[in-house]
């Protein structure tokens, strides 16, 4: 896209705010505001007529949420960049955002230099997350790969693992857990069928490759 020519429709449930958002983006050469909303209805409506290349959307409207605006908005007209601009930094709604099509989700308290780099940023097909919520998502996506990673396991068994990483024995590890060794020679078997490795030592190098210490931090 010619970031030189870059047609923007303000969705907000608030006046004030829409006039402020439009005075800002209108002072940047070429860039023009098509359309103004505060509602999903007329969101989507306007969306379909002025056909945009950027909407800058609040989450919270008054006859709905601005995620559900965007859904309908992204799945009729794909080429429209929505980004998602909020007073929440709240992981559901952040992931809700992205879920529904969101190229970007900026919070209010963003500089006026930082949201023009935002619209700059999805007109050009990037996606564009404010700082602030970034670190939530990377931690979030790092809780589920592990979740993933061992989900199959019992605690029982996640157990057995853990020591097996430290390099424990059958007997060691069955003495530790007050388990007969026969036991824990079913449970190790079971962790390896489970996770479809072939030995101890893949699983061990399984389990540190996934963090298995810090998955286990999160179950205490």
């Amino acid at each position: 896209m010619n970031l030189d020519s870059v047609r923007i429709m303000i969705v907000d449930d608030h006046e004030v705010v829409r006039l402020g958002l439009s005075n800002l983006l209108t002072r940047q050469p070429g860039w023009v505001v098509v359309a103004e909303a505060g509602t999903v209805f007329d969101a989507i409506r306007l969306a379909a007529e002025q056909q945009p290349d950027v909407i800058v959307m609040d989450i919270r409207l008054s006859d709905g949420s601005g995620i559900d605006a965007c859904r309908e908005i992204v799945h009729k007209h794909p080429h429209i960049k929505v980004i998602m601009l909020t007073s929440f930094a709240e992981d559901d709604l952040l992931f809700s955002a992205i879920s529904a099509g969101a190229a970007g989700y900026v919070l209010k308290q963003v500089g006026n230099d930082d949201l023009l780099r935002a619209i700059e940023t999805v007109a050009r097909g990037e996606a564009m997350l404010d700082p602030t919520v970034t670190s939530q998502v990377l931690a979030k996506l790092r809780d589920s790969t592990r979740s993933e990673a061992f989900s199959t396991l019992t605690d029982q068994e996640l157990r057995v693992l853990a020591l097996i990483t430290q390099g424990k024995t059958n007997k060691e590890i069955a003495a530790d857990l007050y388990l007969g060794e026969g036991t824990v020679r079913n449970y190790v078997s079971n962790i390896l069928d489970k996770l479809s490795l072939s030995n101890r030592a893949e699983a061990t190098a399984y389990a540190v490759r996934h963090n298995l210490d810090e998955y286990l931090g999160t179950l205490e």
